[in-house]
């Protein structure tokens, strides 16, 4: 089955949830309900919350409107008609789609005695959707506006067939087992905690130690590529951010600006204006471009409680941020090592599927048609000598040039927006950066925006599913879990992982009176890739015993074998 007719079976199962929804609860208003990504959803006005028993009997219902494979017919009516209709019905919600469209006539369809407005298309007959499963309840605003009235929304999915659903669930399943939420509270990585307010991230020691291996293997890797590292402030003056146009153009997405000494300070939401002003700290030749700046930068965004989602959604968040200053003949260049870099760093972390898209000029776009043009041309090439697949977002570039967005693929085949390549041509002639050319005069540089990763915080939730939190031993916040088998041999213990420690290793003692079994799957459960057991054999030849959190006994060995193991492992990355 395409794409195409698994949306329509998809629609069509919507219809038959709110088909359903109407014969068991008959006051419920009907609001929207379409096909999504993996499945369908339906939005509903009714006096009192739904219950988990409650999507049993309407999933049990949707089973007996199945069985009855009512026709699926669609109709024409006349706006009077769409309207004396639904009105009738008491459908004040369809009422509202239909004033806010020009149409003179309205499609609706009907199965049994349920009429729905919709634009179609559908399967001819209820019977068709045999392979569907109700997975959820949520909020959400009448047409996504907090203005509006809160409705509940079912969530479902449908496939073709019931091995396709089942395969589905099972993934479904796998992925509660793997969020970052909860593994981040069962490793002890990260918390958000309401006394500090929602999106804002803790990170706990462990967490701490991961981000650290990240950032360090970040920097190094920008050094090697030519970037020169710099760092801003916080905050920084209402001004600049209307310079730039923020202030304009992302005011919804900005906090409250805050007075000092009388002057209007806000918390940063990009970092490009600070590093438009350290490029124009000094003036720039031709010699000296490109220049690549690049930043750690936390930023912080308002977003509605309501779209915080772990560290997938937050208010304050690490861009692995990076500006780069090039002539227009180096332009396709710079997009070449940019490419290179962005998949370098992401397989480096175990991701080797992606799915690109090529962003063009939109309807309301900043600078001169033919550059654009050229701007374009740059990043498609850059696409097809790197063998990138990629989709045409026509008109989706930001209004200030055209753009790349690089999604990965996770071990579950889910997909994650986080690398973004962006070709600007407003915020250079907005602070008037410039450089000196061979003829001796002041030329525009051209200027493109840069994430590898997105953000750290929603890259580590990412890493977290990917992994279900055992993460390579480069990454792995604890490497090496050195175990006492009895009292006697904590003082060795403590001396290994002094020898570990001062070798750059990542190592912890487990010094408790416990059985050496319970230990060892205590480390298992915390995802640590190696155990080093301590007993008499090991405090008499100075070594350790050697287990890998697969449950694999690699036997004694010296402390120096083990330490060029993670150094080899760590070599791999």
């Amino acid at each position: 089955m395409s794409t195409e007719e698994i949306e329509v079976l998809r629609h069509s199962s919507a219809h038959i949830l709110a088909q359903a929804v109407k014969e068991l609860y008959p006051n419920a208003k009907l609001a929207i309900g379409p096909a999504i990504e993996e499945g369908f959803y339906y939005d509903f006005d009714f006096d009192r919350p739904f219950t988990p028993e409650d999507l049993e009997a309407i999933e049990k219902r949707m089973a007996e409107i199945v069985k009855r494979n009512l026709p699926i017919v669609r109709k024409e009516l006349s706006r009077d008609e769409a309207i004396g209709l639904f009105r009738e019905r008491g459908e004040d919600y369809k009422l509202e789609l239909i004033a806010g469209f020009p149409d003179e006539t309205f499609s609706v369809y009907e199965q049994g005695d349920f009429i729905d407005l919709c634009r179609g298309p559908h399967v001819r007959y209820t019977g068709k959707a045999k392979a569907y499963k109700l997975l959820s309840i949520a909020g959400a605003y009448w047409r996504g506006d907090e203005k509006n009235k809160m409705l509940q929304r079912i969530y479902g999915t449908a496939f073709p067939t019931k091995d396709e659903l089942k395969a589905h669930l099972d993934k479904l399943e796998e992925a509660k087992k793997r969020d970052h939420r909860k593994l981040g509270k069962e490793l002890d990585l990260f918390s958000i905690q309401d006394e500090a307010g929602g999106g804002l991230v803790l990170w706990h020691p462990k967490g701490a130690r991961v981000r650290k291996a990240i950032e360090d293997f970040w920097r190094d890797e920008h050094y090697k590529a030519g970037y020169e590292l710099v760092f801003s402030p916080h905050i920084a003056r209402l001004d600049i951010w209307k310079q730039s146009g923020h202030w304009d153009f992302y005011r919804e997405n900005m906090y409250s600006p805050m007075d000092v000494e009388g002057i209007e300070y806000e918390l940063k939401p990009m970092n490009c204006p600070f590093h438009m002003m350290i490029y124009n700290s000094s003036l720039k030749s031709y010699r000296d471009l490109p220049v690549r700046l690049a930043e750690l930068g936390t930023v912080y965004r308002f977003e509605r409680s309501g779209v915080l989602h772990g560290l997938m959604r937050v208010r304050g968040f690490t861009q692995d941020d990076a500006h780069i200053y090039c002539t227009r003949e180096q332009l396709g260049e710079e997009i070449d090592r940019v490419i290179d870099f962005v998949l370098y760093i992401l397989k480096t972390f175990g991701f080797t599927e992606f799915e690109a898209f090529l962003s063009t000029r939109p309807e309301k776009f900043v600078g001169e048609p033919a550059v654009w043009d050229e701007a374009t041309a740059a990043l498609r090439g850059g696409l097809e000598r790197h063998n990138l697949a990629y989709k045409v977002d026509e008109g989706g570039g930001a209004f200030y040039g055209p753009k790349i967005d690089l999604k990965i693929k996770d071990c579950l085949g889910r997909s994650w927006q986080c690398s973004t390549i962006q070709v600007d041509f407003n915020l250079p002639e907005k602070f008037d950066v410039s450089y000196v050319a061979e003829d001796s005069k002041k030329h525009r540089p051209i200027m493109i925006h840069r994430a590898l990763m997105g953000s750290l915080e929603r890259f580590f939730g990412v890493l977290i599913e990917h992994y279900a939190g055992a993460f390579p031993t480069w990454l792995a916040p604890v490497q090496a879990m050195v175990m006492s088998i009895t009292d006697k041999h904590v003082p060795y213990v403590n001396k290994v992982v002094d020898r570990l420690r001062q070798a750059g290793m990542r190592a912890e003692a487990d010094k408790r009176n416990e059985k050496i079994g319970y230990k060892i799957r205590e480390a298992q459960m915390k995802k640590v890739p190696y155990m080093l057991v301590i007993g008499d054999k090991e405090m008499e030849k100075e070594g350790v015993a050697v287990r890998k959190r697969s449950g694999e006994d690699l036997g004694f060995m010296d402390i120096d074998g083990f330490i060029s193991i993670i150094n080899e492992e760590s070599k791999k990355q």
